[in-house]
């Protein structure tokens, strides 16, 4: 497996392109679009709040009833949440207009939206948007590099990844690309996540692939708590690659999965570290626990837990925060027993050990805790099975930011 430059364009066949349509922000582009024109096969994740945004209930119909996808439209500002028939009515007419313009059926066009919750979309602006996009459509990196870069909100930078392997004698690509910063939290967040793919493959088998990675790469992530009514995971199969179609889990499907792995979970640890405010990449890795879902469960905990956020914040080794969150989580685990590392690009270094502090360096550890990706590792000693989360610090800036979000 290769990673390769750019993201939602790197796989054969598919376009993108995005423009400035004046939603909300000024002087930049507010809209972005993917398109195939081979069909798709769709699969899809959404989020778990049961405030559902206009464009998730569409896209969930979508997946589930239409036999193949060819186009996804993206708009940035304004959320399409809590709008009614209203704000379903535009999805209706956002899609009716990309159908037009690329000839193909409304139901072979999804939809998602991000921003301020509450506000209707200004669906002339929108539908002018998707006319001025279908004339730019472009398969070039710049194009798919444009498109992340349109679909940000608080966001600081664009969010791609790629990566080709081989299967079935062919190079099959899976490249993507996602943003989010804000309004994160496991069981998915205000991210939005589309993924392309030019394998051949079922869709059932897409689904599956894609629910089961879901679970140990976007809602693995946390950067406040909240979860959004707007999260939405689109994956797109082509079928450009000409490889045999995969309808079994064999060795092709086995190297899809890991290939959409790596993509996803670049994606969530940039998601993460991208955190409003943020300084710093937080990730937590348990081992040693009696099951894979405690070790989820206690690497969460940890990620969410504010007081051991600010303490990365402060480059401070506060480990008793960790340990303490790790003991509110519901895992059951001999605290006795747990040996607990700091580590970054500066270093490792054991902090407790058995439970205990060890006789460490502060010094050390505050290096360790200054860079701007850090690791905090829990040996629980309770069984073979790990996990990692991914989440950020905590700083003045997130409080800014979140102040004046809707001016």
């Amino acid at each position: 497996m290769n990673r390769t430059e750019g993201g939602v364009t790197a796989a054969k066949g598919f376009l993108a392109a995005s423009t400035a349509a004046g939603i909300k922000y000024e002087g930049r582009a507010d809209m972005a679009m993917i398109y195939s024109g081979r069909p798709c096969a769709a699969a899809g994740t959404f989020t778990t709040n049961v405030v559902q945004a206009a464009p998730v209930k569409w896209d969930k119909r979508i997946v589930q009833e239409s036999e193949a996808v060819h186009a996804v439209v993206v708009n940035a500002g304004i959320a399409n949440a809590c709008t009614g028939e209203e704000g379903l009515s535009y999805c209706k007419q956002t899609a009716q207009a990309a159908a037009g313009l690329l000839g193909i059926s409304a139901d072979a066009v999804c939809v998602a939206s991000t921003g301020v919750i509450g506000q209707q979309l200004p669906i002339g602006r929108i539908t002018d948007g998707v006319a001025a996009m279908v004339p730019k459509l472009h398969a070039g990196q710049k194009a798919g590099r444009e498109a992340a870069r349109a679909i940000m909100t608080t966001d600081t930078h664009e969010k791609e990844a790629a990566v080709s392997f081989e299967a079935g004698g062919v190079t099959v690509t899976v490249g993507g690309m996602c943003k989010g910063s804000g309004m994160i939290h496991p069981n998915m967040c205000t991210m939005l996540s589309f993924l392309t793919t030019d394998a051949a493959i079922s869709k059932e088998l897409l689904q599956e692939a894609l629910r089961a990675d879901v679970a140990d790469t976007y809602n693995m992530v946390s950067v406040d708590g909240d979860t959004s009514t707007n999260d939405t995971v689109l994956l797109l199969a082509n079928g450009a690659a000409g490889n045999p179609v995969i309808t079994e889990k064999n060795a092709d499907y086995e190297a899809f999965c890991r290939a959409l792995n790596e993509v996803n979970t670049s994606l969530a640890k940039q998601i993460a570290g991208d955190g409003e405010g943020a300084t710093a990449l937080f990730e937590v890795r348990v081992v040693g626990a009696k099951s894979k879902e405690d070790a989820r469960i206690l690497s969460k905990a940890v990620i969410t837990s504010n007081l051991t956020k600010a303490a990365i914040y402060g480059h401070d080794a506060n480990w008793g925060r960790i340990l303490c969150a790790m003991g509110y989580s519901g895992v059951q685990f001999d605290p006795e027993r747990v040996d607990l590392f700091f580590e970054s690009a500066a270093g490792k270094l054991q902090i407790i050990k058995n439970g205990v502090a060890l006789d460490y360096s502060e010094e050390t550890a505050t290096k360790i805790l200054s860079e701007k990706e850090v690791a905090a590792v829990a040996d629980v000693k309770m069984g073979d099975c790990c996990a990692t989360a991914w989440g950020c610090d905590l700083t003045y800036d997130y409080v800014k930011i979140n102040a004046d979000y809707r001016s």
